[in-house]
């Protein structure tokens, strides 16, 4: 899925972009990738939010979110983490 919120194309202005894939990897694993992107008027990414949940055939979730901005050099710099462990109780 991707949805993409149109805002006036002027300088300072920012359009906000989602793609969204799920896939099971090779150990039968649920993989789901929420990719948020802020983008300027000129096109240029200024900042990504990452979110990507894997649940495993047992129920067990870790969830791994990351959030970056563009830095001085160009670059995208991570400027907060942060991952969950959910284990299913027995």
């Amino acid at each position: 899925m991707s949805e993409d919120t149109q805002r006036p194309n002027d300088d300072d202005s920012l359009q906000v972009v989602e793609v969204e894939t799920e896939g099971v990897d090779d150990e039968g694993n649920i993989v789901i990738d929420d990719l948020v992107v802020a983008v300027d008027g000129e096109g240029k990414i200024v900042a990504t939010d990452e979110t990507i949940a894997v649940i495993t055939p047992e129920g067990d979730t870790v969830v791994d979110e990351k959030l970056s901005v563009v830095g001085d050099d160009g670059k995208l710099h991570a400027v907060e983490e942060d991952i969950s462990d959910v284990e299913v109780e027995e």
